[in-house]
């Protein structure tokens, strides 16, 4: 891959895949379009009690990047990360039920919609402070490096975060060290209702990567095809002790950024209707019948399992128990063991 960034506005997919693959990528879209259709749903009846970013109309990005990992690859999210949950193996049930506060949660109910924790599949964590899994992703990045293992870290970020400082120390020390990370701006626009056309001059991030060595490319975010390419090189060179990447997907949540929230009056109705024309999920599956490589039926299939997965989630989330009151410390101050206090 060049040192300078490439615009894809097309998919140029070079690479061909197995009828099974490429389902698959439509189960990963699916899941988190319909997990996040049902947040949404719950969230208005009152079983969410904190905050639900959705991450509906940005999935092509997760979907594309995770499908390349292994459970022991590392992924470090945003506040919007029920997409890169999913994608990286978390049960459904297990994110609607943390969604919810119950114990049966990724997190054991303590976290929510924006600390999602399931480090068993590589899920090492979302969060809502703006920037930080860019320096996590690094670390444990190095941490791979130094084991001499052929691990790689992924940060998912937005656009926002790229203005902020740990975005340069993030890619600086990944660049010049060649550790094996890859750095996924999911660039859709707006860092809450801030343009980032207004917040940055100039709308590529990906145009930053070479002023620091960095391999980077641009690709249409909405188009799981693209991401799927990009990142597979990406995982491809990190693997190989070729160093990090930097990929932007120009995509666009069709929702308001937190449910509750304003979805227009900071952008047009025209826009969010230009990219509901552009949904990445309608879009592949239309692209596969033209392929050829899915019938009617073999995606109908994936539907009906993917409903009856998200429906169920629901009710177990609904039916599982709060956390027990009485181990709200638990986790948050250190736990001494009688074999530490032997020894110490």
């Amino acid at each position: 891959m060049a040192t300078t960034s490439s615009q894809a506005t097309e998919n140029q997919n070079s690479e061909t895949l197995e009828k099974q693959e490429y389902l698959d990528l439509y189960r990963g879209l699916l899941l988190i379009r319909r997990t996040e259709e049902q947040l949404a749903k719950s969230y208005a009846a009152g079983m969410i009690h904190g905050a639900c970013h959705t991450y509906v109309g940005e999935e092509a990005i997760a979907t594309g990047v995770c499908a390349h990992l292994r459970p022991d690859d590392a992924v470090f999210s945003t506040h919007r990360g029920h997409g890169h949950a999913l994608a990286k193996g978390v049960p459904p049930r297990e994110v609607v039920a943390e969604l919810f506060g119950r114990v049966t949660g990724c997190s054991r109910g303590r976290g929510g919609s924006m600390h999602l924790f399931a480090p068993e599949v590589g899920m090492m964590g979302t969060s809502g402070i703006v920037g930080p899994c860019i320096l996590q992703a690094t670390g444990a990045g190095y941490s791979f490096k130094l084991l001499k293992t052929d691990r790689v870290a992924v940060a998912f970020f937005g656009d926002g975060a790229s203005n902020n400082g740990a975005f340069h120390e993030g890619i600086n020390l990944a660049t010049i060290w060649k550790l094996p990370v890859i750095f996924v701006c999911e660039n859709n626009l707006y860092a809450t209702e801030v343009p980032f056309s207004y917040s940055s001059g100039n709308p590529n991030v990906g145009d930053r990567g070479p002023a620091y060595g960095l391999p980077s490319v641009i690709v249409d975010g909405n188009d799981v095809l693209a991401v799927y390419e990009a990142a597979g090189e990406a995982v491809r060179r990190a693997r190989a002790g070729e160093g990090p990447t930097l990929i932007e997907g120009k995509t666009y949540r069709t929702r308001a950024h937190s449910e509750g929230m304003r979805d227009a009056g900071y952008r047009s109705q025209e826009e969010i209707d230009s990219w509901k024309a552009r949904d990445p999920l309608p879009a592949y599956r239309t692209e596969l019948l033209k392929r050829g490589v899915a019938a009617e039926d073999d995606l109908q299939e994936i539907e009906s399992d993917v409903q009856s997965i998200v429906e169920h989630a629901a009710e177990f989330a609904e039916q599982s128990p709060w956390p027990d009151p009485t181990t709200a410390a638990t986790h948050v101050y250190s736990e001494t063991s009688e074999n530490e206090a032997h020894y110490a």
